[in-house]
This record gives C-alpha cells, sequence and structure tokens, in this order.
C-alpha cells in the first residue's frame, strides 16, 4: 500500500524537504547581502539587514568643539554646533559620561560635574555653558542616541562601479575568462571522444589517471608551473593564465564529456562508420551537436571558477596595473578597510554580476550534463 499512485513516499518528502531547506540555506544569506549592498555603513553596524524597512537606532560618540572656541554671551561662556555632523537622524537621547550614555531625553539640562551646563535638541544641536571662561583641552563627549529612518543609497555602487580602473578590470577579467573557458572545451571534445569510442592501448589507465586528476590540490602545481612559464618564455603573460586555466579545468572536463559521449547510442555511431564516415566526420557532425548539454555544463562551471579566481590570476599575471583583473581591483578597492561592509556587499554583487547571467541562461544544460552517462538506454 506505500506505493499506491498518487502517494509520495517518507523518503521523497526528505529528499524535497531537504533540498528546499539547502535552497533557503543559500538564499536567505544572499539575499541580505543584496540589501545591505543598498544601506549605508552606519545603518549596517547598527541594524541587521531585516531591519532595513524599519527606522534604526545607533550609539554615537561625538567630542564638542574645543574649550577654546567658546564665546561670551552676556555672563557665560557657550559652545554650539551639532552631533549629527552633515549625518542624518534625530535625537532620541543623549548623556555626558560612558556610565550613563542615555540618561536624557533631548532638550534636558544636563549638568557636568565640573559644572558645565550641557543640552542637545532632537535635531542634533547641543549647546555648552560655562560660568567662567574655560582653559584649553579637548571638548566635552557626548553620548548620543540617534534614530534613523530607513532608506537607501547607491553611493556604495557607485564607488564601486566608477572607482579608478575598474572598467579595465573588468575588460581584463574578459580576456582571461573567455579563451580559459573555450580552449579546456575544445581540447576535452577531442580527448572525451577517444576515450569513449576509440580503441588504443593504455586507454583505460588514461581514464583513470584523469579521474585522479580530479582530487589533486591546483595549490601543488602554481610554483612549478610558473617556474615552467618564466623559462619557457611565458612569463607573467595572458598566454600563460590561459594554459594553467586550460590545464587545471581539463580533467573535470573530459570526465564530464566522456561520461556524456560514451552514454550516446552506439547504433548512430555504428552507422555512421558503416557509411563510410571518418572518426573526425562522426566527431563533428554527429558527436558535437548531441554533447551540447554536456558542453554548455562544463563551460558554467569553468566561466565560474575562472571569473572568480584570484589565486591563479595572483600568480600568473601579477598586480600589473594593466592586467589586473576584477577581483583583483576589488581587493585594492577594499584594501585594509574589511569593516566596511557597505563596499564588501556592493563589491559582492558587482563581482558575481556576469556569473549570475551566464548561469541562467545556460541553467537548463547543466543537470542534463552533469547526469551525463549515469543512465543507459537498452
Amino acid at each position: 500500500m506505500d506505493n499506491i499512485a498518487g502517494k509520495k513516499s517518507a523518503l521523497s518528502w526528505v529528499v524535497n524537504l531537504s533540498v528546499i531547506a539547502l535552497v533557503l540555506l543559500w538564499t536567505i544569506p544572499t539575499f541580505g547581502l543584496l540589501i545591505s549592498s543598498f544601506r549605508d555603513r552606519d545603518q549596517i553596524t547598527s541594524s541587521g539587514w531585516w531591519t532595513a524597512l524599519s527606522a534604526s537606532e545607533r550609539n554615537v560618540i561625538v567630542r564638542a568643539a574645543a574649550p577654546d572656541s567658546a564665546v561670551k554671551v552676556g555672563d557665560v561662556w557657550t559652545i554650539s554646533g551639532s552631533v549629527l555632523e552633515g549625518a542624518s537622524g534625530t535625537v532620541t537621547a543623549f548623556g555626558i559620561t560612558s556610565r550613563a550614555p542615555v540618561d536624557f531625553a533631548p532638550g534636558a539640562v544636563a549638568t557636568h560635574r565640573n559644572g558645565t551646563v550641557i543640552t542637545v535638541e532632537s535635531d542634533g544641536a547641543y549647546r555648552l555653558e560655562y560660568a567662567e571662561e574655560p582653559e584649553g583641552g579637548k571638548g566635552q563627549r557626548l553620548f548620543v542616541t540617534l534614530k534613523s529612518a530607513p532608506g537607501v543609497t547607491l553611493e556604495n555602487y557607485s564607488q564601486v562601479l566608477f572607482s579608478e580602473g575598474i572598467g579595465r578590470s573588468f575588460l581584463n577579467t574578459f580576456t582571461v575568462t573567455i579563451p580559459a573557458t573555450v580552449i579546456p572545451i575544445l581540447i576535452a571534445a577531442y580527448a572525451a571522444y577517444a576515450l569513449a569510442w576509440m580503441e588504443f592501448p593504455g586507454r583505460t589507465i588514461l581514464i583513470a589517471v584523469i579521474v585522479g586528476l580530479l582530487v589533486v590540490p591546483l595549490q601543488m602545481s602554481l610554483i612549478p608551473l610558473l617556474s615552467l612559464h618564466n623559462k619557457i618564455g611565458l612569463g607573467k603573460s595572458y598566454a600563460g593564465i590561459w594554459l594553467a586555466h586550460t590545464a587545471f579545468g581539463l580533467p573535470l572536463a573530459i570526465y564530464l564529456l566522456r561520461n556524456y559521449i560514451a552514454g550516446l547510442p552506439r547504433e548512430i555511431i555504428e552507422s555512421a562508420r558503416v557509411d563510410g564516415a571518418s572518426d573526425f566526420d562522426i566527431f563533428r557532425r554527429i558527436i558535437l551537436p548531441l554533447s551540447f548539454p554536456a558542453l554548455a555544463s562544463f563551460a558554467i562551471f569553468q566561466f565560474l571558477w575562472v571569473w572568480n579566481d584570484l589565486l591563479v590570476a595572483t600568480v600568473f599575471l601579477g598586480n600589473n596595473e594593466n592586467q589586473l583583473v576584477m577581483t583583483g581591483r576589488l581587493r585594492e578597492l577594499l584594501g585594509s578597510r574589511g569593516g566596511d561592509w557597505d563596499i564588501l556587499a556592493a563589491s559582492a554583487f558587482v563581482s558575481i554580476a556576469v556569473p549570475l547571467a551566464v548561469f541562467f541562461s545556460m541553467q537548463k544544460y547543466l543537470v542534463r550534463g552533469l547526469l551525463a552517462g549515469s543512465v543507459k538506454g537498452g
């Protein structure tokens, strides 16, 4: 009775719920990052992205003007200014010591232990009054709680998109990515056909070696490969990084394509051979058109990997201003400002814009290519 038509088994429900949970685990943080990319630094540091549509409060410490700037008005010396300092918001509370940072409401009068009378209005204007002319030194510290209305800003994207050299780096990334995606596909397609349908000594061993290369960390080969490039005159050039990405991507490419091509109907290929077609004709007229899902699947993986790469680009291109890729440019833009979450969030979405477009335009081929060869016809 468990397999009655129209009813799903318990395992099916578990699989479906697991997939939904995984999708949410990836989607929710990404959505939060997207919202944060449109918030300013103060909003990000004071409240979570889920509060973006509500007013937020933050505590700031402002130092009033120096005592030597006091002006005599009547019988008292006064210092005036604003705690907002160009920012926006409304003062909801203030204090004059770190132990009591929110003791006073806007407009209330606070008296410091040295006799200074302090007032902070809701619009941020503050006033300090001294009975006698104050001596020099640092200005009075004011602890202020500001309430800001929800809002969005494009300043983060403006800073990332229009910083100096970003356009050049965008073109450099395309210069690296497109050949580094096309070259391994061309080589792997020929190799996959040979390993799937051509008989030659050592074929099984060669397939085993290719599968083994899938688990070899590329970091192990960076320095030896760079030394080889320097010896043969490639140095830090586009040709060198194309060959490096080709070498790193070939094992996966050959593995995917070989599985797919090996699963194509044998009758089609044998009929073509009976009709006198050569291996090259079979490959060009039959294998390539039928293998497009697998080709597109690998193209997605390789494009995403090369576009988001920083390590290989740094090793084989360096930090030359004329050859700096997007990831390197964004790294320089951030510099030591690791706490600038607004710039980090905007940079993340600028860097993934093109890969997202590539993925969504070719996603229908992804699963078909990944499942290549897992099920063969009888």
